[in-house]
């Protein structure tokens, strides 16, 4: 039963939350209607910027705070409601909100062995949450902690426990946060023009204003606002795409219908004598990669030579500069050495045997998983290997959603364990309304692609193409591969990164929702990145602190200004490490699902359900779960295996290295089974 200070506490928050919706409304109506009055296109986006991040920033400024009671868990008393809505913004990340789509456009629903679907994600990570609900959350709330090393700080006691824990919670946090600042440099650099380096340091202001002065208290308030905003620019563009393709708005609900007519577009590209020629280039192109890797310093000396005899011959004969300037771009665009042209000709010898494939290398849409189980043996081992990636990817993420110190954090700050309870039911609500869209969009977009888009002529492409190939040529590559001047499906590179933030534009939509889209996308990495660098900080200042006889560290305000600092150092090196642009978004982001898995989840659910885990059993188990994983991840990447020389391969199972957590999770339950059985095994729970 509610009491009547808390009924007015939350009649004071609906009242504030139906004023921020009407006010949104408002401003978006507003800027359509500057659109149609003639706004420059140039103009819209860093309004939508500025406009978003100082609203964020404003909340930061309000929310301000040096009680440690409130800036480590907003002074526990978040709504059930609020904090689902907040736990949502957390997780709809720059992953979930610009990357799934994209899988899903890219991989299909199951994906391939090397490429396993886009449901896999939509599984793994809601079927978390219940994980999250049924295991963990609840039982660490009724803790009153502040952190997951806490917990085992005060469940093993000792040092260890806790300083691995706050390590690991270091490690697969700052993974994951290096890919949201990543997304915010893309959206960024996309919504004002600017470099992608000034984009990160534009959408970091945003990120630092809110987490460095109010912490969680005003974290929490920030993601509430920032799902609204998520919300708006995710399902207006998936609606207008239902609408304009199937008649009605409720995408959910009608994008079925589509499938069956990509099914008939695949087959018709498959058959089609000008995507087969795009395949033959590419297989040409893949034996001349081929030949130069037989010999590559013969190979590379060879090109050089033609490129300097093709120069002085432009010279001779006195054509235009910008000719001779681009023969000059070509030569200093070579290799530098023998080591790396191998490099460069295998990672592009790989790319045009893949596209060499029908539809690009794509599977198709709706596939149950690549490969024959009753076709040749080569087709059955496709099979199982598509089969058995899929699993280990959804287990991993699984797991690793239970795991997550910045998501079980989130769960500290309601008032009891049952409004715990009911605030992870408010967050599968919440994130359903976006889960259950993000299939929808990719098949829409694929229609979309595959009806409209391809048989276009080059000269009449749409302007998105090369406004998004300057943001990065990785994001979009369309080249005249036969040169017919016909765009064909296999000369069309998209990345997963810019499906979703492409849609207004690929369905006709006005701009200022482009801008929606781009604030949307900018809220799920800003919400994300402040949660993220907000338990980093506490790994380094509050988990690594002096404890009391009950494993508890006593907090105070000069614990929470050390944090703070921690937070900007933090956050400095993420943007530096995101401007080497490691890898896809999604990609970081499923490595440190892996990393969380094997770090926490053993220890959290041994140390929550089995009196006898010890203090050295946890500690073993943590340090085999994590070297397992961490082995696993190096010694099975095909980038590290080049760089050492080794031959390709290196797989157990066939598993791909980002699911490195099957291995490390079991191996880390029965390292603390096995080692707590043991005599002497430390400390035990009373």
């Amino acid at each position: 039963m509610k009491t009547p200070e808390v009924a007015r506490y939350e009649s004071r928050l609906h009242r504030a939350l139906f004023l921020f919706v009407v006010g949104f409304l408002a401003f978006l109506a507003l800027m359509a209607w500057a659109e149609q009055a003639g706004l420059s296109r140039a103009w819209i986006g860093p309004i939508f910027l500025f406009a978003t991040v100082m609203l964020y920033a404003g909340i930061g400024i309000w929310g301000r705070t040096t009680d440690p009671e409130e800036f480590y868990v907003a002074g526990r008393r978040i709504p059930p409601m609020y904090n689902g809505m907040a736990t949502a913004a957390d997780w709809m990340s720059a992953a979930s909100f610009i990357s799934l789509s994209g899988a899903l456009y890219l991989q299909g629903f199951s994906g391939t062995a090397a490429q396993p679907g886009g449901l896999a994600y939509v599984l793994g990570w809601t079927g978390g949450f219940c994980l999250v609900a049924l295991l963990i959350a609840p039982r660490l709330r009724a803790m009153r902690l502040y952190t997951v090393p806490d917990f085992f700080a005060v469940r093993f006691g000792g040092y260890w426990p806790r300083l691995l824990a706050a390590a690991g919670a270091v490690g697969c946090s700052f993974m994951y946060v290096v890919a949201q600042i990543y997304g915010i440099g893309l959206i960024a650099s996309r919504l004002t023009g600017v470099q992608f380096e000034i984009g990160i340091l534009l959408g970091l202001g945003g990120v630092l204003l809110c987490s460095f002065l109010g912490g969680m208290r005003a974290i929490t308030w920030t993601q509430v606002s920032q799902y609204v905003v998520l919300l708006l620019a995710f399902l207006i563009p998936v609606s207008w795409l239902a609408y304009k393709q199937l008649g009605t708005p409720l995408a959910v609900v009608a994008y079925g219908a589509q499938l069956p007519k990509i099914e008939k577009l695949e087959q018709a590209l498959i058959d089609s004598s000008a995507e087969q020629a795009v395949s033959a280039i590419y297989q040409e192109r893949a034996r001349d990669y081929a030949e130069r890797l037989r010999d590559p310093a013969a190979a590379l000396a060879r090109d050089r030579s033609q490129l300097e005899e093709r120069i002085r011959m432009l010279k001779a004969q006195g054509v235009d500069f910008s000719l001779i300037m681009q023969a000059r771009r070509e030569l200093a665009a070579l290799p530098r050495n023998e080591a790396s042209a191998i490099d460069r000709w295998t990672r592009a010898m790989k790319e045009s045997i893949e596209r060499s494939k029908p539809l690009g290398g794509l599977p198709r849409h709706g596939q149950a998983f690549s490969g024959d189980p009753e076709g040749s043996v080569a087709d059955r081992e496709e099979f199982d290997a598509s089969r058995m990636n899929f699993l280990a990817l959804m287990f991993c993420l699984m797991v690793g959603t239970a795991s997550l110190p910045h998501l079980l954090t989130r769960f500290y700050t309601t008032s009891s364990v049952a409004d715990t309870r009911n605030s992870v039911a408010w967050s599968l609500g919440f994130i359903a309304l976006l889960y259950l869209a993000t299939p929808a969009l990719a098949v829409l977009v694929k229609y979309e692609i595959m009806q409209g888009l391809v048989g276009s002529s080059f000269d009449a492409l749409p302007n998105w193409i090369a406004q998004w190939g300057r943001v990065d040529p990785g994001l979009v590559s369309v080249a005249d591969v036969n040169g017919d001047r016909i765009l064909q499906f296999g000369e069309i590179r998209l990345g997963a990164d810019m499906i979703m933030l492409a849609t207004p534009e690929l369905g006709g939509l006005p701009y200022v929702i482009s801008g929606l889209v781009a604030a949307g996308g900018l809220a799920a990495a800003l919400s994300t990145a402040d949660g993220l660098l907000l338990t980093i900080s506490n790994a380094l200042v509050h988990d690594t602190a002096p404890t009391g006889p009950d494993g508890m560290v006593r907090v105070s305000e000069n614990h929470v200004i050390l944090s703070k600092f921690a937070l900007l150092a933090t956050a400095m090196l993420a943007a530096f490490v995101a401007v080497l642009k490691p890898a896809e978004i999604i990609s970081l982001v499923t490595a440190s699902f892996s990393l969380a898995a094997s770090t926490f989840f053993p220890g959290l659910v041994m140390g929550i359900f089995w009196r006898g885990a010890t203090r050295r059993g946890v500690v073993a188990g943590m340090l085999a779960g994590v070297g397992v994983t961490v082995g696993y991840m190096l010694i099975a990447n095909p980038t590290l295996r080049a760089w050492w020389g080794a031959a390709p391969g290196g797989l157990w199972g066939g598993i791909l290295p980002m699911s490195a957590g099957v291995f490390g999770v079991p191996v880390g339950f029965a390292v603390i089974a096995l080692v707590s059985l043991l005599p002497a095994g430390g400390k035990k729970a009373s």
